[in-house]
């Protein structure tokens, strides 16, 4: 929890820093459109990739499969979509990533390690 405080004041600043360089280097216009280009394609990136992972989550649970990938897809792909609503070039970047199976296969030996931790502590409980 500590570093979700650095989180929420070191990422605002680099990404004013980023928005002020761009915007005298490209213009102001160029800059506010592609920040609402970029809003506008990742919600629709956010919607269908997350309809996709929503499907396979429903055929996972059908056929008494585990659902353990599906929704660490989930998860990714809306946390994925909420950073690319977020004006700026690093929530964009990061956003992108997390919507695209191929980093979030890169993330999966992460998450998974994360989870078991919590459980081993105990601040997940699995019922």
């Amino acid at each position: 929890m500590k570093w979700l405080v650095g989180l929420f004041i070191i990422v605002p600043t680099a990404e004013l820093a980023l928005l002020m360089y761009s915007g005298k280097a490209l213009g102001i216009f160029p800059t506010i459109f592609i920040i609402l280009a970029t809003g506008i394609s990742g919600a629709y990136l956010a919607k269908k990739q997350g309809l996709r992972a929503w499907q396979d989550l429903q055929y996972r649970l059908a056929n008494r499969q585990t659902p353990g990938k599906a929704l660490i897809d989930s998860a990714c792909i809306f946390i994925g979509g909420l950073l690319l609503l977020i004006p700026g070039f690093i929530t964009d970047l990061s956003g992108l990533l997390l919507l695209f199976s191929g980093p979030r296969k890169i993330l999966y030996p992460f998450i998974i390690k994360w989870l078991y931790n919590k459980m081993r502590n105990g601040q997940i409980r699995v019922m």
